[in-house]
């Protein structure tokens, strides 16, 4: 049953039509925000003044005050009620891969009987959810349930369906942040107060830095029915088992192929509701892999771009299903073929316009580059380890260090033109950069002019590559949550930029002049990081051996890497910045442990399940067929020829045999690895034991199915195969 199953799905899979989208007669422009409260809604739907203030609080992070909460609310009711919107909803993000969001109506009685449509300021700013019933590591018990969400006015709110959705954060009854949002912001705070203290030494005219993000997101789409036909896929977003096609991506023809008629509709859909919700869409291609694909919008300030994200992915989901695919967002959903990342590219920039990742035209801008690019590599260098648990789950474990990623170890490609200008500032003579007099400055860097965005070669297989005018964090696992990785980055940095303002004052202090103080620190610096610098192959065993002569963390195992966040130096580095507390950065490893087992634990129960309750018994089935016809080819033939045949079939029967016994065998010995694990108290301890005792069978196990797929009568086998899930037509 299960195998005419899988030959109808696959049929009707590959007879499905493209699914029209409606176009929309306006440019992309005109309809850009369509569905935001943004400033164009605000200066239509507020009273002056309570808009002037909204902008306040939006572009200087002024405090938001709960006296116009109330003429807010009113407004944004009026503007999402002409959409249609009956309901609203405080939208955040819990330690968990998605969103969350509880919806509730814009009723109340009039006391008349009858009922009216209020949304009042208090219901705006905050609502009360659950706080024991999402992760949060023990801060909240079961029967300690209050938590609260809090609206975050600089990311706007928006509409979808008849739902009007507040971005917000998320905290415990007592104080704790239960989310990405909260230690996210602090650290955009604390890296805008510490870059722009810095960079007032070349630009006196600053105000504000702000961090700037760009992220390009990987995805494969897979036929839903053939989606469905795979409990695996279902149970765990990735394919458990399932032998390479014939054909995957070794003739490098998909990448910047041709789109498929399907995935473009696909694509044209989401373009549009993303472009109406705000989210810049700008880049759709074919990835390396079949069936695989990446979008990518224009980089926006790193909390607006982290909420797209999450926005993007609910989006990409939910418009993959009217198309009749399945989005997955899996690090690793296909064994053999590149996997998904969600590259961060990064930057700095000012309320002045000056990108300060970005070289200049004159000395001091120039200078302003090279001290802002050799903090960040201090700040990845001191970090590397926690930059690494920052992108580290169960789920992208299975991408890194694979040949389409990066390697489980953070380090940094500058390119030679970068590389040979921190080494002529090192080595120089410090007096010959400098002209003595105060009128006049001058870098001797003749080549960095010339330096354009282009100007550097690109290392895919670095995990935090220079690229032009800003830092590719290559390392981000598609599904992740783009805040992780950048709430450590810009601590990392704000903690560099800090130390390095205190060592320049102290010289200035000193009467050093103010040029020749900052080059100085920025020398000793450029000597310090050089072990973060690698511009090489990241691939190569050479590297790994390399890599941990330079002290850098080469750690492998996902629940021993997540260790990193409390460590004495993290520690430090988050409460100096303020970014979390070390209770916090407990109770979030315990998430990390927990959630961790938990993957690998319904990793190998579905497992078991489809070893045992399909696969075996289709090959034993199998298996009996062909025994029965050894018995027939003797009973009608006879002598060599009889022999000969019976050979073979017997060859063929005894492999099949000594494959199931071994996956029958493994499996009893996964399940009981995984009783003993469940035993163990210690979340950390549990996680390790899951590592290292039960997802090593998943693999083992994994290579014996494999090989009964390339044996097993292909009309028998019970699960759509990578040739065709892979291939859409």
């Amino acid at each position: 049953m299960a195998a005419r199953l899988r030959l109808k799905v696959v049929d009707e899979a590959f007879k499905r039509a493209p699914i029209p989208v409606q176009m929309p007669t306006e440019r992309p422009s005109e309809y850009f925000g369509k569905y935001v409260f943004n400033k164009q809604k605000m200066f239509k739907y507020l009273p002056a003044k309570v808009y002037k203030q909204m902008c306040d609080v939006i572009d200087n992070g002024a405090p938001f005050d709960r006296a116009i909460a109330d003429a807010v609310a009113e407004g944004m009711k009026k503007w999402a009620m002409e959409l249609g919107v009956t309901h609203y909803t405080h939208w955040f993000q819990p330690l968990t891969e998605g969103t969350a969001e509880k919806h509730d109506g814009f009723v109340e009685h009039d006391w008349k009987g009858g009922m009216v449509e209020e949304f009042e300021g208090k219901l705006l700013v905050q609502q009360e959810p659950d706080a024991s019933s999402f992760p949060n590591g023990g801060i909240r018990s079961t029967f300690e349930a209050r938590g609260y969400s809090a609206w975050d006015p600089t990311s706007p709110v928006f509409v979808i369906g008849d739902t009007l959705m507040i971005p917000t954060i998320f905290i415990s009854y007592t104080g704790e942040a239960l989310d990405y949002k909260v230690p996210l912001k602090k650290a955009l705070y604390a890296v805008d107060k510490a870059a722009t203290a810095v960079v007032k030494y070349f630009n006196p005219e600053v105000t504000k830095v702000v961090s700037n993000l760009g992220w390009e997101q990987e995805y494969f789409l897979v036929d839903e029915a053939l989606y469905a036909a795979r409990p695996d896929l279902v149970m765990t977003g990735r394919t458990l088992m399932g032998h390479d096609s014939a054909k995957n991506q070794q003739m490098d023809d998909h990448y910047f192929g041709s789109i498929p008629a399907r995935v473009e509709m696909f694509m044209k859909d989401i373009e549009i509701q993303a472009l109406e919700l705000g989210i810049p869409c700008k880049t759709r291609h074919n990835e390396v892999a079949p069936n695989q694909f990446e979008l990518a919008p224009i980089f926006e300030e790193t909390n607006l771009a982290v909420d797209h994200n999450m926005l993007m992915m609910s989006i990409m989901k939910r418009v993959a299903r009217k198309h009749g695919f399945r989005c997955l967002l899996h690090e690793k959903p296909f064994k053999g073929i590149n996997g998904s990342g969600k590259h961060n590219n990064w930057s700095l920039s000012t309320d002045t316009g000056v990108i300060l990742h970005a070289p200049g035209k004159t000395p001091m801008d120039n200078l302003r580059f090279v001290t802002f690019t050799v903090e960040t590599l201090k700040a990845v260098y001191d970090h590397n380890g926690l930059l690494k648990a920052s992108i580290m789950s169960a789920t992208n474990a299975h991408r890194l260090g694979a040949n389409e990623a990066p390697p489980a170890i953070i380090s940094s490609f500058l390119g030679k033109t970068v590389t040979d200008l921190l080494e002529h500032v090192e080595k120089a003579d410090i007096d010959q950069l400098t002209v003595a007099g105060k009128k006049a400055f001058k870098l001797d860097l003749p080549s960095i002019p010339e330096l354009l965005i282009d100007n550097t070669d690109r290392n895919r297989t670095s995990p935090f590559a220079f690229t032009g005018n800003r830092f590719e964090f290559r390392a981000v696992g598609s599904v992740a949550n783009c805040a992780s990785a950048m709430l450590t980055l810009n601590a990392a940095v704000a903690e560099a930029l800090e130390d390095f303002k205190k060592r320049v004052d102290a010289l200035i202090a000193k009467g050093e002049a103010k040029e020749k103080a900052i080059l100085k620190i920025v020398r000793e610096d450029i000597k310090y990081i050089k072990p973060i610098i690698f511009n090489g192959n990241g691939y190569g065993d050479e590297w790994k051996v390399e890599a941990k002569k330079r002290g850098l963390d080469c750690e492998t195992s996902a629940p021993v890497i997540f260790d990193n966040y409390l460590s004495d130096k993290s520690i430090k580095l988050f409460e100096s910045t303020k970014v979390m507390s070390k209770v916090e950065l407990e109770a979030r490893n315990e998430i990390k442990w927990e959630t961790y087992t938990k993957k690998i634990q319904i990793e190998s129960r579905i497992f078991g399940d489809l070893c045992l309750n399909h696969i075996i018994p289709v090959v034993t089935q199998y298996q009996s067929m062909l025994i029965d016809n050894v018995h027939k080819v003797q009973g009608i033939f006879s002598g060599d020829k009889a022999h000969k045949i019976s050979k073979e079939n017997l060859y063929i029967i005894e492999k099949i045999s000594d494959h199931e016994s071994f996956i029958i065998e493994n499996v009893d010995k996964m399940v009981e690895a995984r009783k003993v694990a469940n035993k163990i108290t210690s979340e950390r301890e549990k996680a390790i034991a899951y590592h290292d005792t039960v997802a090593p069978l998943l693999e083992e196990i994994r290579y014996h199915v494999d090989k009964l797929e390339t044996i097993v009568d292909d009309e028998a086998w019970p699960l759509p195969k990578y040739r065709e899930l892979l291939f859409i037509r």
